[in-house]
């Protein structure tokens, strides 16, 4: 059995690429019509999507900001987005 196309690289992938691809094999194990070898290689390569989506969340939950506002209510500038 050869494949046509090599799958890309996990790191290569935007966010939207890797949970495309992390849907589609929770649905390939969800039917249970993979064999248990192709199933683990898949299960492997889900869990490196599902590690790189959350690094990528991680990275945009950084450089959100909010705006600072004056007495005013005029923007002031930007400070770190608190977190709780």
């Amino acid at each position: 059995m050869t494949e046509t196309a090599k799958p890309a690289e996990v790191k290569e992938l935007s966010f939207e690429q890797a949970v495309a691809e992390l849907e589609n094999i929770v649905a390939r194990l969800e039917r249970g019509d993979v064999a248990l070898d192709q199933s683990i290689a898949i299960y492997e390569r889900g869990e490196a999507l599902k590690k790189h989506c959350e690094t990528l969340l991680s990275a945009a939950e950084t450089r959100i900001e909010k705006i600072r506002l004056d007495r005013a209510g005029k923007p002031q500038g930007t400070e770190p987005l608190d977190e709780g």
